[in-house]
Order: C-alpha cells, then sequence, then structure tokens
C-alpha cells in the first residue's frame, strides 16, 4: 500500500513578541484557597455539562481532508499556516496552564481540579486537531520541544480569571463570526476546518462560562473599584492585542472574503457586550474615538513589524521603533480613559 500521508517538517515557532500567545504560570496555592461557594451549583452543573463530553466525537478528520492542499499557495498558504500555527499554540498554552491547575488541585480543590482536567482534555483535543492541519502543509509543531523552550509568564490567579474568561469569549466569536460567514459564502471555504468552527466555538463559550462562574464566585474582583479598573485594563488589553493581530494578518482574512477591519470590530463588540455579564464594566466601544484610535495603534503596530524586519543594526531599529511605541501607549491610555459602562446598574439588560 502506497503512504500517501504528505512528508511533514518540524516548523521552527514564529519568535515570541508582545502579540504571540504566552505561556503562563500562577499561584496554584491561592487557587487551592478560592471560595467557590457562591457559585458553586453552577459550577457542578457545569461540570456535568462537561463529563457529558458532547464534541467527543467531533474533531474527527473526515475524506475531505485526504488530498493535496498544493492549490493553496502564495500568500493565502502563507497566511493560513501562520493563523494554524497562532492558534496551536494558543490551545496549547491553555491545555498546559489547566493541566497543571488540576495536577496541583487535586487534593486541595477536587470540583476544580476535574473542570480544570476536563478543559485541558478539550485544549488538547484542539491543539492536535490544529497540529494535523499544519500537516496538511507538510509542517507540524512539536509541542513537547515547545514546551520546554517557551518563556512562561506568572500571572496572579485573579490575572488568570479576567485574561482566560476573555480569551475565551473572544475565540467564541472569532469562530461563530468565521463560521456564520463561510454558511452564507461557502465558496470562500477554502480548507475543512472551518467546517468544524460551530461546535469549536462552543467548546470555547463553555470554557468563558466556566470562568465568569470563578470570577464572580470571588466579589473582590467584581464589587470593588479596583476590581472596575482592572476589569477595563484587561478588556482594552485583549481588544487591543485582537486589533493589532488582525490587521497582522488581513491577508488570511480576505482570504475567507472578509474585512478585517469589519471582522475586527464584530469580534470587539460582541465580545464586550458579553464580557458585560461578568465584569462589572464594560468599554464604551460606541464612542467616537474607540475604533479609530485602536486603528491607528494597528498601523504602529505594522509600521514596527517593517522595521523589525529590516537589516538594519539592532541599536537603529531601537531608535526608530521608540516613538512608535510611545504612541501607541499614548492611544491606549486615551482609550482606557473613555468612560466605561457600569453592568452592574444594567445587569438585567445585558444580554
Amino acid at each position: 500500500m502506497v503512504n500517501t500521508l504528505p512528508k511533514t517538517e518540524t516548523k521552527t515557532p514564529s519568535k515570541e513578541t508582545i502579540l504571540t500567545p504566552r505561556f503562563y504560570t500562577t499561584d496554584f496555592e491561592k487557587a487551592a484557597n478560592l471560595d467557590l461557594s457562591a457559585q458553586e451549583a453552577q459550577l457542578q452543573a457545569m461540570l456535568a455539562e462537561m463529563r457529558a463530553d458532547y464534541n467527543r466525537h467531533h474533531f474527527v478528520r473526515d475524506e475531505t481532508f485526504e488530498q493535496s492542499w498544493e492549490h493553496i499557495d502564495g500568500e493565502t498558504r502563507q497566511a493560513f499556516i501562520n493563523y494554524l500555527e497562532r492558534s496551536c499554540i494558543s490551545e496549547f498554552s491553555g491545555f498546559l496552564l489547566f493541566k497543571e491547575l488540576s495536577r496541583k488541585l487535586k487534593e486541595r480543590s477536587p470540583l476544580l481540579a476535574e473542570i480544570f482536567q476536563l478543559m485541558a482534555r478539550d485544549e488538547a483535543r484542539h491543539a492536535g486537531f490544529l497540529n494535523k492541519a499544519m500537516g496538511d502543509f507538510k509542517l507540524s509543531l512539536d509541542l513537547a520541544k515547545v514546551t520546554k523552550t517557551r518563556t512562561y509568564t506568572f500571572f496572579p490567579i485573579e490575572w488568570v480569571l479576567y485574561t482566560v474568561y476573555l480569551s475565551e469569549k473572544i475565540g467564541y466569536w472569532r469562530y461563530i463570526i468565521i463560521y456564520r460567514h463561510l454558511e452564507k459564502y461557502p465558496e470562500n471555504q477554502f480548507y475543512p476546518i472551518f467546517r468544524y468552527f460551530e461546535s469549536w466555538c462552543q467548546d470555547e463559550n463553555r470554557h468563558g462560562d466556566i470562568f465568569k462562574a470563578l470570577l464572580r464566585s470571588q466579589p473582590q474582583l467584581w464589587k470593588t473599584w479596583k476590581a472596575r479598573l482592572w476589569s477595563r485594563f484587561f478588556l482594552l488589553s485583549v481588544f487591543a492585542t485582537h486589533t493589532m493581530t488582525v490587521h497582522e494578518r488581513a491577508g488570511f482574512y480576505k482570504s475567507l472574503g472578509l474585512d478585517a477591519t469589519e471582522f475586527d470590530h464584530q469580534v470587539v463588540q460582541n465580545t464586550n457586550e458579553t464580557a458585560g455579564r461578568a465584569f462589572p464594566v464594560m468599554l464604551n466601544t460606541e464612542h467616537p474615538q474607540f475604533f479609530p484610535r485602536l486603528q491607528c495603534c494597528a498601523g504602529y503596530n505594522m509600521q514596527i513589524s517593517e522595521i523589525e524586519r529590516s537589516s538594519q543594526p539592532k541599536f537603529i531599529k531601537l531608535i526608530r521603533k521608540l516613538p512608535l511605541i510611545a504612541a501607541i501607549i499614548w492611544n491606549l491610555l486615551l482609550v482606557y480613559l473613555i468612560k466605561p459602562i457600569n453592568t452592574e446598574t444594567l445587569r438585567e439588560t445585558v444580554r
């Protein structure tokens, strides 16, 4: 029998930057001591849902993958490979964090330990599916090696609750918007992985709901003035990162028939509204300066990337980048100072 599987080479992961997915560690002792009583019923219900594993048969490659993908070439091919790599690293990062939380909390907080174990299962499934997709383009990531060589960033458990919640919810909106768009325009569905996005995003949504319950179980994360400031900070950080990365990869979205700017606006606005269910504030995305200033940041980031790719000495690159970095920080500060919307007063009307 002739082996028709393409030979793959191990892809060197893209250089780590402030915008690339990161690996995280946290304060496991503090995580074990979280008082979950205020949301225990909700967490138990979601644990039962996770045990049911509704997507256990979903991430199975069918015959539509069994073909040559050499016709996807040029800019579209490279943009798609970059998308697959970034998504794979992001999912694998979640797997590592959840797996370690599960291991460390097993004796101290069995409920949380099992929840994190099952979320790690989902993230591993996603990462493996994405890595197999890269194999169709004769590349793969050595995830075991990445585990040992990637830089790990420490986040307090409170920050983990904020950021993972937002990461899962923004992931949901990214996947579902692409899926719905390709339902309308199937001629732009150039690779079968996009057909899996509907069930995929349900995993993201379920994980986000778990982190919402964890966040709401900690009154200090939504009742205090500090919580309002931190919520604004993490919302803006996630949205700014999204805007800059989407515009860095505008070619990929164009290949799907999507306008990068419009896609970014839809994802940010929907994620912001969803975050109003968990956070004490949400950002005023309707303010006339909100998206234009994020767009400016994306433009400055593109200039920084061009400078980084140049052959100039590192010192010259740094000198050229400094005013652009300062401009990004200034614009983000101005966005941060836009008066947010108090969601606690709108709790019954936020959908």
